[in-house]
């Protein structure tokens, strides 16, 4: 599934805090950051919600089963241009 595919409710895995964690997909945006509440508490830090970036959500669940979650070109190339500038 394509990270523009992933609707508000879905539950979600990502990794912007250093480890996969999970949480709930919060908006129907398509770009690069989406808004998202995520589950903080499972490594010892907050619950929260706030925007992450496209690439940093990992897989998401579909009928059950988690599928892990693609980008866009245009997200493959933001991405390698936002790394190339240190953040």
């Amino acid at each position: 599934m394509k990270t523009n595919d992933i609707k508000k409710g879905m539950e979600i895995k990502t990794d912007q805090l250093g480890r996969l964690i999970s949480g709930t997909m919060e908006d129907n945006r398509k770009g690069n950051t989406r808004l998202i509440n995520t589950k903080g508490s499972e490594i010892g830090m907050f619950d929260e919600m706030g925007s992450v970036y496209a690439w940093n959500i990992k897989s998401v669940k579909i009928g059950g089963a988690w599928e892990r979650v693609e980008l866009t070109d245009k997200q493959v190339n933001d991405q390698k241009r936002i790394m190339a500038m240190g953040w």
